[in-house]
């Protein structure tokens, strides 16, 4: 496969098929002599997790492992995985997995050094300063789905258990200092995972497109990121084994969680406390979503949703965009309602109030309020 680079926007990344080989030159370029790989229960029984850890253990690593990770992780694994690092005597983190355990992996690295509590450092104004810089561990990131983009973010997703509200935590020093892109992680993936995962890549590049922040570099990104998907997700999904196909996926997801430095909207402020609340597939949700909130921003974005149907090769504007996304959800089994989705007896009142307050809000191209975020919900709900 001829589909190998390094890069290093927004940091270093080892891209290709079987290079998860240099997991142990990557922890030494991190300067990590005793890592630990944090990932969730289900990849903790899998080859590929094995694997990485013979790895790490033929180079004199070890093959520490913690994995009481949730698919939303929230404090309580924190504290637990913290404990295990700090146990171990660790000196850095290998994240490995989907949202979950890239997620948890580096929020334990950024805590294993501080004093103060987790809700300390939620992104709001400057509260990422209250940080002991010296005390956040060094990062090395595998992903293992092509979806969140996690790899190459600077913060971490943690639901708060008491309230369920998803809680963001940033830090710059939280970017991973070595990512591995190893598409051969990804090839049997499930295809729900597969379609999930896939269109929360797709939903981070439409939002960001749409986002009327100034960032032109991140609008380029998220225009290609939405051809990748366009062109390989029916490939991926059809085809667990398409190598092609799911190293050009791996490559949508960091574009789009690279492009959403421009900003966020509708479809994550409501997926982020449905989803605290829910318990549903966070990149599933946006797609139950993403079809009302493309009518929601209508009169805000047509323009620019014409100009990316028309690099697309997607006929009818704005219009046919709408079309094809429908097209899409329908071809990849996702439910067209969140009630089909599983939630069921939402707080309306409690979702819009979450929505409202999430910080994805600011991005949105239309001003989300209390009565007009209720309507949306509502129709999202079905």
């Amino acid at each position: 496969m001829s589909i190998v680079a390094n890069w290093s926007y927004p940091t270093s990344i080892r891209f290709g098929a079987g290079r998860i080989s240099e997991i142990a030159d990557a922890c030494a370029t991190a300067g990590i002599k005793k890592p630990l790989l944090i990932t969730d229960r289900g990849l903790a029984e899998m080859g590929i997790t094995a694997k990485t850890l013979d790895l790490l253990a033929r180079a004199g690593l070890g093959r520490a492992m913690f994995a009481d990770v949730d698919p939303n992780p929230n404090e309580k694994n924190a504290d637990a995985g913290v404990r295990s690092f700090k146990e171990g005597g660790h000196d850095g983190v290998i994240a490995f997995g989907g949202g979950s355990g890239l997620d948890l992996g580096k929020l334990v690295a950024f805590l294993a050094g501080q004093t103060r509590p987790l809700w300390d450092f939620e992104d709001i104004d400057d509260w990422w300063t209250r940080a002991d810089v010296d005390g956040i561990a060094p990062i090395v990131a595998v992903p293992t789905t092509a979806g969140t983009g996690s790899e190459v973010g600077r913060a971490s997703v943690i639901t708060n258990s008491l309230t369920q509200e998803k809680k963001i935590i940033f830090h710059p020093k939280v970017l991973p200092s070595v990512v591995i892109c190893d598409p051969e992680l990804t090839l049997g993936m499930p295809n729900f995972i597969t379609a999930g995962t896939g269109l929360d890549a797709f939903a981070h590049c439409v939002e960001a497109f749409c986002s009327p922040h100034y960032h032109p570099m991140s609008q380029g990104m998220a225009l290609e990121g939405m051809r990748l998907v366009k062109e390989y997700l029916p490939r991926a999904f059809n085809d667990g084994m398409d190598i092609e196909a799911r190293a050009h996926m791996m490559s949508a997801a960091a574009m789009g969680a690279t492009a959403f430095q421009k900003g966020l909207g509708a479809i994550h402020a409501l997926s982020h406390p449905i989803g605290a609340m829910h318990h549903t597939h966070h990149g599933t949700t946006n797609a139950v979503c993403m079809p009302a909130v493309l009518q929601f921003n209508k009169s805000a974005i047509t323009g620019v949703i014409s100009r990316a149907s028309d690099y697309l090769g997607i006929n009818g504007g704005f219009d046919g965009f709408c079309a094809y996304v429908n097209d899409l959800n329908a071809s990849l089994g996702i439910p067209k309602t969140l009630m089909d989705l599983g939630v069921k007896d939402p707080d309306v009142d409690r979702i819009v109030s979450g929505a409202l307050a999430d910080p994805s809000t600011g991005g949105n191209p239309v001003e989300m309020t209390k009565e007009n975020t209720t309507k949306l919900l509502l129709t999202c709900l079905g």
